[in-house]
């Protein structure tokens, strides 16, 4: 008997719209987040507990970027693959035990396709293992081999994956990729683009394992003006979503060649809505400070853009707060998806109402009904990430880990955008997590000097004769 309790308590936990452990975690981290960021459209402590990343695990890099965010040390630290598992794992012990299960993590670092195919599969299996949903972290200068080697069993040749998650950095301000030293503009990258693409169609196409792929780019006053072109040349190329990143003073800085603030973000979020073809309501959802992100939700039917939601419209503002009502932090991707789609609207019935009312305005975006069956809508999300440069965070975060905030402007700015980041890195021997401009600004430096003494490169011997 008290076996069976216990199964039924299980699937009850298991058929909830969002695991308990996920409930807590998005409590707490409401709570702990600004006033000013408590918004009827914040998904940060409502629907999502932060995106994650990993620290100190693969270093090193094999292109030169013109800026680099690693500290000068980086590339003085060895790659090793026992190092990498043994680091993940205790990092991502910590997030499962603060943040609760289904949250999306990056394997990160130098370049994630240093590290050989099995330590890499190691590595995404032990973050599979800890409730995250992995996405690797590239520059994309690898080959089908590589990726295949990491997809499959090298025992039995199956998938040891059903999907994979990949995001691949291109911009003109990288040097050293392989038939493209160093690009004269991004259109030249072009081909490298679509042939990062066309490895993971093959993948699919030859064993099954489908993929998730984000285009990455750093943008400066010396490719800002060609940010439209390249969403123009690239969105039916496979990418799911497209990141970009408004250079910042961060890590090593004999990289910065540019003055990087020549430029708003205001002026890089334009010329993404001019590659995009349309409006981006990046106001309809909000994911920790506007002033560090935004993120433009929608899917295009044909040549047309439709926004997800319309942020000026207020049925959608409603819909927004009956999904959320209803279904939280669910993972929709997890088992016994109808159970807890049922429970959901059983919990807010409102949701099913408005989510037909929505159903109809998306149409129209759309272009109609006829136009969604005749072609079928292809989801992509456009993301601006804007760092902060380390000469501001470094005393903000001083400040606040005394407990402090400043009255001097640019730095009570800062701290306040770190107290809503939603982008953390776990530290298992103080039980922090760190937002990731501090991570980089402050902390990575010591960390890989420590790191070059731990593992150090080895150094080949000469050949003779």
């Amino acid at each position: 008997m008290a076996s069976v309790l216990a199964k039924l308590r299980d699937l009850e936990v298991r058929t909830r719209p969002e695991h308990p452990d996920l409930t807590a975690a998005l409590g707490r981290r409401w709570d702990e987040l600004p006033e000013h960021v408590k918004t009827p459209n914040q998904m940060l402590g409502r629907r999502t507990a932060g995106c994650e990343g990993t620290h100190g695990v693969f270093p090193r890099c094999d292109l030169a970027c013109t800026p680099c965010y690693h500290s000068k040390d980086a590339n003085r630290v060895r790659v090793d693959g026992e190092h990498t598992v043994g680091e993940i794992d205790a990092q991502m012990g910590l997030l499962r035990e603060l943040r609760g299960p289904g949250q999306y993590a990056q394997l990160i670092g130098g370049e994630v396709t240093l590290l050989e195919p099995d330590d890499h599969a190691a590595a995404l299996q032990t973050m599979i293992d800890h409730g995250r949903k992995p996405m690797s972290m590239s520059h994309g200068d690898f080959d089908y081999e590589y990726l295949e080697a990491l997809a499959l069993d090298p025992a039995t040749g199956k998938p040891r994956f059903k999907h994979l998650s990949f995001a691949g950095h291109f911009d003109s301000m990288m040097f050293g990729r392989r038939g493209i030293k160093a690009p004269p503009d991004e259109a030249s990258l072009n081909p490298h683009r679509r042939a990062f693409c066309e490895m993971f169609q093959r993948l699919e196409a030859e064993h099954g394992v489908t993929h998730y792929l984000a285009h990455n780019m750093t943008v400066t006053p010396g490719n800002l003006g060609e940010v439209a072109q390249v969403i123009r040349d690239c969105r039916d190329m496979g990418f799911r979503m497209f990141s970009f990143q408004p250079a910042a003073f961060i890590g090593n800085t004999n990289r910065w060649k540019h003055d990087y603030r020549e430029f708003s973000t205001d002026e890089v979020w334009r010329q993404v809505e001019a590659g995009a073809g349309g409006r981006l309501h990046w106001n309809a959802f909000q994911i920790g400070d506007p002033r560090c992100n935004r993120t433009a939700y929608g899917a295009y039917c044909g040549d047309r853009y439709a926004a997800l939601l319309d942020e000026d419209d207020p049925r959608d503002a409603e819909v927004l707060d009956d999904f959320v009502g209803a279904f939280g932090g669910m993972d929709f991707e997890a088992p016994l998806l109808a159970v807890r789609l049922a429970r959901g609207v059983g919990r807010n019935p409102r949701a099913l109402r408005s989510g037909l009312g929505w159903a109809r305005r998306f149409a129209g975006r759309a272009g109609g009904v006829r136009a969604l069956l005749r072609s079928r809508p292809r989801a992509i999300t456009y993301v601006m990430h804007s760092f902060m440069d380390a000469d501001k965070v470094k005393p903000a975060w001083e400040l606040l880990r005394r407990g402090e905030m400043s009255d001097e402007p640019a730095i009570r700015e800062t701290q306040e955008r770190l107290q809503a980041c939603s982008y953390a890195m776990a530290h298992p021997e103080s039980g922090e997590l760190v937002p990731a401009c501090a991570q980089h600004s402050v902390l990575d430096p010591a960390e890989n000097l420590r790191l070059t003494e731990e593992l150090p490169l080895v150094e080949l011997p000469m050949a003779s004769g």
